[in-house]
């Protein structure tokens, strides 16, 4: 037996991207568990996406799309912050999922996020809290990170995250996320694998122990 999940981000200079690596590298510690990087759709286009200096996208990274969300058994949502809310890109996504709301295919999978602000009080919890209707109207299960790793905790340096998901202060100057925030970052890959394994095994014990008690 195995589970999958996604690791679905959006990224406009690599921040996020680089945050989703990391929770991958985690995710790859636990045995049976297979994580996968996708990208959620890019809206703007590429004109706008130049005059932005946006780098191009990572080629090797599939696009996700509904079928994905519907068929793995969670996903970790990366997410940009857009003035303490998701990306247009985010919500775009979210906004196409009505099928699988009407056949209810997404409920009981398990949902997590992490973050990117430009800035120390960006929004990185308030970005959380806006996907929260999202996973309440699919079914989905939300996993928070919690006191996860014990830099969430600290008051040694400014870094991104904290008991919603992990995060980067990306700032302007290109050297974030920081190795403690990729390290938090991988940490968290790690639990929501864990927790992405456990329910796996446990609904299909569940399944196993009804179909006995129904002979």
């Amino acid at each position: 037996m195995s589970a999958t999940f996604a690791i679905a981000y959006y990224s406009t200079y690599e921040h996020v991207y680089k945050l989703a690596q990391a929770v991958k590298r985690g995710a790859d510690r636990v045995p049976n568990v297979d994580a996968q990087l996708y990208q959620i759709p890019e809206t703007l286009p590429q004109d706008v996406l130049d005059k932005m200096h946006a780098p191009p996208k990572p080629a090797n990274v599939p696009q996700f799309t509904p079928d994905v969300l519907t068929k793995v058994d969670g996903t970790l949502f990366g997410i940009p912050t857009r003035f303490g809310m998701m990306p247009a890109q985010l919500k775009a996504f979210f906004d196409s999922t009505g099928g699988q709301w009407a056949q209810g295919a997404l409920r009981g999978k398990l949902a997590g996020t992490f973050f990117s602000t430009n800035t120390q009080h960006g929004g990185q919890e308030s970005t959380a809290y806006v996907t929260l209707p999202f996973f309440a109207h699919h079914g989905m299960t939300y996993v928070p990170f919690g006191s996860g790793h014990p830099a969430v905790t600290s008051t040694r340096e400014v870094i991104g995250g904290g008991f919603w998901g992990a995060g980067t202060v990306a700032g302007g100057d290109d050297v974030r996320p920081s190795p403690l925030e990729l390290e938090i970052a991988e940490a968290q890959g790690e639990q929501f694998a864990r927790a992405i394994w456990a329910h796996k095994r446990g609904e299909q014990e569940l399944a196993l122990l009804e179909k006995a008690r129904a002979q």
